[in-house]
């Protein structure tokens, strides 16, 4: 689509580009909501503020596996407050949530999030042909003209209340999923953003994107609750660690409190960490903050 398309489409009117079909709500629901599976309902909502808050709102009283789809978020939310714009229908939009219940220990839900990355990236690279790297912690990267780019990013949320599948109460956490699909040069929020479609995915239907990713969560759940949350025997630790460009680099991590640590990224640990070490050898593990890729290191 060019972007006389595009303007052509939005002065039509802002459902009206044929070039960004909506989501077919009933065939989602037909084709991933199945009795005995994970998802139990599938919502697709014209324009909503936050998946995630919506979902959040409601977490007590519904079921694990509701997802809730929106084809246009107009107050999307990324990790540290960042805002995430995108047209409406240029991508796809969703939280899910996931209840793990007694099976999994509370101190390793956090792996949730580089679940999610993973499943994202796997179910992307089947179903859209385009190569998918992760960026720890949460965000999403494919190859535009040779440059690094973030096409996606995951949110996730711990919320109160509630029951999981398996028994037992706890609350859950709300997993959001931003990914641009079609977005153009001219409409990418910032440059160093990127979508599917730049990428040059042979894929970029919305509805078997969806399905995809939303059947490798669930595989990749299963196993990660099966194992109890071990990210190692469940296979996620070493899948996220050998997908993930952020290793191997040399990167900056601005930490919480204002504090900046440099040097290269070596592992993830146990706990989803990053392992960092500085110029000086010493290894220190970062659970949160922004890392930025600075350079490969040879």
């Amino acid at each position: 689509m060019t972007p006389s398309d595009a303007s052509a489409g939005a002065s039509a009117g802002r459902w009206s580009n044929l070039d960004r079909p909506p989501l077919n709500a009933a065939a989602l629901q037909r084709a991933v909501v199945a009795e005995g599976g994970l998802w139990t309902s599938l919502e697709v909502v014209d324009s909503t503020g936050s998946t995630n808050s919506d979902l959040a709102a409601r977490a007590a009283d519904l079921p694990e596996g509701a997802v809730l789809v929106a084809e246009e978020q107009t107050a999307g939310r990324g990790r540290l407050d960042r805002s995430w714009v995108a047209p409406a229908r240029s991508g796809l939009f969703f939280s899910v949530l996931l209840k793990p219940g007694p099976a999994v220990p509370p101190e390793q839900w956090g792996w949730l999030t580089l679940l999610a990355g993973v499943a994202t990236a796997t179910g992307l690279s089947r179903a859209a042909g385009v190569d998918t790297a992760l960026k720890w912690p949460n965000d999403l990267l494919v190859t535009v003209d040779g440059e690094e780019r973030k096409t996606g990013g995951i949110l996730a949320e711990r919320v109160a209340g509630g029951a999981s599948q398996a028994g037992g109460s706890g609350g859950g956490v709300v997993i959001g999923i931003g990914l641009n699909v079609t977005l153009t040069e001219d409409e990418l929020p910032v440059p160093a953003a990127g979508s599917l479609s730049l990428a040059k995915a042979t894929v970029t239907d919305r509805d078997p994107l969806l399905r995809a990713v939303l059947r490798s969560l669930e595989q990749w759940y299963g196993n990660w609750r099966a194992a109890g949350g071990d990210p190692a025997a469940s296979g996620l630790q070493e899948t996220y660690a050998a997908g993930c460009a952020t290793l191997g680099r040399h990167v900056r991590a601005e930490l919480p409190g204002g504090r900046t640590l440099t040097g290269t990224a070596e592992a993830v640990d146990t706990d989803g960490r990053l392992v960092i070490r500085t110029a000086e050898g010493q290894h220190e593990a970062v659970g949160a903050g922004d890392v930025i890729h600075l350079r490969s290191v040879h």
